[in-house]
């Protein structure tokens, strides 16, 4: 089921007077876009009684809410969609993702960026200078080859099939030589598995020697990765065991607006 009784009796309690039928309505919703197909199915979901749960899908209807598959299953309706653009379209990801790179700074002491891929490279959108007085050759604009760096590898996290031909195409660029990389494809392939296992990826002083990163992908309300996030710091700052325990607080930043975004993680629980 979506929600358990504690949940909806907590969310019914909490609802300003007179907003108990928009609360309602927006369960009906949820229940439906959980894969509640059938009246029975949102009474199961959300504890309404029958009666309530009919009169409040014919109005969802009406208004385009929800409307019937060619079987007669509940499916939600056009003006979600609709709606959904009109979100889509007001979202701005540098505005959304500022103050929670800014809390993920403060916490961890550390520069903070976040990029997207931009014609196979990592652009960078924001940063946020740490506390520590320790410069990271970066900045707004920039834009770095994805497999040198920790953003760029949480940017390819979902894309195995890209993996080695990536490292080769970035390998191929003038200019890069660096004293810290992988022995080749097949090895940054496998270092990118462990990443994708884990959730977030490390750069180990590929893209500037003496400075490391932990960093984790942004994902939009379809689940695709569409920005990552990192915390850089110099190397004496960043052993292996605080790369390990900075990953979780990464992944919850990004998380954080991912959730903004749309995403959220429990999308493919099923209706019980």
């Amino acid at each position: 089921m979506v929600e358990n009784n504690a949940v909806r009796t907590d969310a019914q309690a909490a609802a300003p007077s007179g907003t108990r039928t928009l609360i309602h309505g927006i369960m009906v919703i949820r229940a439906v876009a959980a894969g509640a197909t059938s009246l029975r199915a949102v009474v199961d979901a959300t504890g309404l009684s029958r009666s309530t749960a009919h009169r409040l899908i014919q109005a969802l209807r009406v208004e385009r809410f929800l409307r019937e598959n060619t079987d007669g299953g509940l499916q939600l309706g056009p003006a979600l969609i609709e709606l959904g653009f009109q979100a889509l379209d007001s979202v701005s990801l540098q505005s959304i993702a500022h103050p929670i790179l800014v809390d993920l700074a403060q916490q961890a002491k550390d520069t903070v960026h976040l990029a997207v891929e931009d014609s196979g490279m990592a652009l960078y959108l924001d940063k946020i200078h740490g506390t520590r007085g320790i410069e990271i050759r970066s900045w707004i604009g920039a834009r770095m080859p994805l497999t040198y760096t920790g953003i760029g590898k949480a940017l390819l996290l979902d894309s195995p099939k890209r993996w080695r031909s990536q490292y080769v195409q970035d390998r191929n660029l003038t200019g890069r030589d660096p004293e810290h990389d992988y022995a080749d494809e097949s090895a940054f392939a496998s270092a990118m598995a462990k990443f994708a296992e884990q959730g977030f990826a490390y750069d180990l002083e590929e893209n500037e020697p003496g400075v490391r990163c932990v960093s984790a992908p942004v994902r939009d309300g379809r689940g695709e990765i569409v920005a990552a996030i990192s915390v850089s710091a110099a190397l004496p700052f960043m052993p292996p065991k605080r790369m390990k325990a900075l990953g979780p607080l990464v992944v919850d930043a990004a998380s954080r607006i991912s959730a903004e975004l749309g995403y959220n993680t429990s999308k493919n629980d099923s209706i019980e």
